[in-house]
């Protein structure tokens, strides 16, 4: 008898044991499934799959890798703003430890696209990743670039604020041409797109300001057809006071609907799959439009009410500005010709900073502490002549960085004379007779 209740204790005790795990196995797979660098809930982006290789290599515990990491965060953060579209050829060198951060504006509707061109092409990789900058002061990986270099694609399903990090592995060095432009989400709704058609907008008063206007109208001559700007499915074929005879469309794998109305006549069924350029129906002036021009009157409609429709078909696509200013001075170091302005910070003449990347006749910069922004290429010059040369009185260290905590790079003897080829703070960056580069106090 003790033997069975010996033997049910240690059954009782192993079912405990099986449970305990379990429940620590749950505890940890919830755990990994919050929105982290490491989601198990959907694949892993190229950037973190590069980091999670870091980290189980014990690479985040070295210099350079734990800067890696940190410099993705942090970049995020220190976004720098620019306007649509937008491109720069740029240099990421690997001793840096780089990334750059890009901060833009999207209107829900537009289609963005980035598209990115390295070299050398081989051996040379930049990790690009898009995030929406959320009303918590938070970030939300949205889409990344695949290894093979294809562009960045998405259609924006709200308006707001978004970034583009770029990042190169580790040790990587190599220059780049980044492009980011946007565009329609979707196809014209006439076979022949222009703007100078759409002439009445989102919004406009209607009826003595008592409604406003849900759409937008397309003008064109009579019976024009009106054609699907995607694949999907019509689902309404009727007639109403206001738009006549209309039509809707839901296109596949969207949550809204469209709307075509005043047509003089519609040739889908209720229920029809149609594709992109199928015609719907031939332009007309019917409801409440009868008697003006003819016009088709296109709307969008979500589960929240109307939206504006022109940035999902708005034709009129920008180019991004050429970059005229020169390239060869990617990656050096160049110093201010006169007293300019980083944002808020008065830059003195003959400050010296490194430039990373060109823009239109601008400059993108990094400060010797770290700061980064745009700086007109008219307003720099190399550092090949020096603005003085200076004698060592007593003897003095030069130091890799200009700041208190900066390492020792050698020691100037006295009597020895230095090239000064700019200033930073409380430091001359000065040429030794050997060639020797560093940051000495002044």
């Amino acid at each position: 008898m003790v033997g069975v209740k010996r033997i049910n204790r240690m059954k009782n005790f192993g079912r405990s044991i099986v449970q305990l795990l379990q429940i620590c196995l749950c505890i940890l797979f919830l755990a990994a499934c919050k929105s982290g660098p490491f989601n198990l809930l959907k694949p892993a982006s190229p950037h973190q799959e590069y980091e999670r290789k870091l980290v189980n290599a014990g690479l985040n515990q070295t210099t350079m890798g734990t800067m890696w990491i940190n410099n993705a965060q942090q970049s995020l953060q220190k976004a720098l703003p620019i306007k649509l579209p937008y491109q720069e050829k740029g240099y990421f060198s690997a001793e840096k430890v780089d990334a750059a951060a890009f901060k833009f504006n999207l209107v829900r509707g537009q289609k963005l696209a980035v598209k990115i061109t390295k070299k050398p092409a081989v051996g040379f990789m930049i990790y690009a990743d898009v995030w929406e900058a959320t009303e918590a002061a938070d970030f939300k990986l949205i889409s990344s670039s695949d290894t093979v270099g294809n562009p960045i694609q998405l259609d924006a399903d709200k308006s707001g604020s978004y970034i583009l990090r770029l990042q190169p592995e580790l040790l990587g060095s190599g220059e780049y041409t980044l492009e980011i432009t946007t565009g329609p989400s979707l196809n014209y709704p006439l076979k022949a797109a222009n703007k100078n058609q759409i002439q009445s907008l989102w919004g406009v008063g209607r009826d003595n300001n008592t409604r406003r206007h849900e759409g937008v109208d397309i003008f064109a001559p009579f019976r024009t057809p009106v054609i699907a700007v995607d694949s999907g499915t019509v689902t309404g074929v009727n007639t109403n006071n206001l738009g006549g005879k209309v039509v809707w469309f839901r296109p596949a794998g969207k949550d809204y609907t469209l709307y075509y109305a005043h047509l003089d006549e519609q040739t889908v069924t209720e229920g029809q799959s149609v594709s992109y350029g199928d015609t719907l129906g031939r332009m007309g002036s019917t409801g409440n439009a009868q008697g003006g021009p003819p016009h088709l009157h296109f709307g969008i409609y979500t589960s929240g009410g109307a939206i504006d429709p022109f940035p999902f078909i708005n034709p009129a696509i920008e180019t991004s500005p050429k970059i005229a200013s020169s390239l060869a001075n990617l990656n050096t170091t160049m110093r201010t010709t006169s007293t300019i302005k980083l944002d808020d910070v008065s830059l003195k003449v003959g400050t010296v900073l490194r430039v990373m990347a060109a823009t239109g006749n601008d400059y993108k910069i990094a400060l010797p502490d770290g700061r980064v922004g745009y700086l007109a290429g008219k307003n720099l010059t190399t550092v090949s002549k020096p603005l003085t040369r200076l004698k060592i009185k007593t003897s003095q260290s030069l130091y890799d960085k200009p700041q208190p905590d900066a390492a020792l790079k050698l020691d100037l003897k006295e009597g020895q004379t230095v090239d000064v080829l700019g200033n930073y703070g409380d430091y001359h960056l000065v040429l030794d007779e050997n060639k020797a580069m560093g940051w000495l106090k002044k």
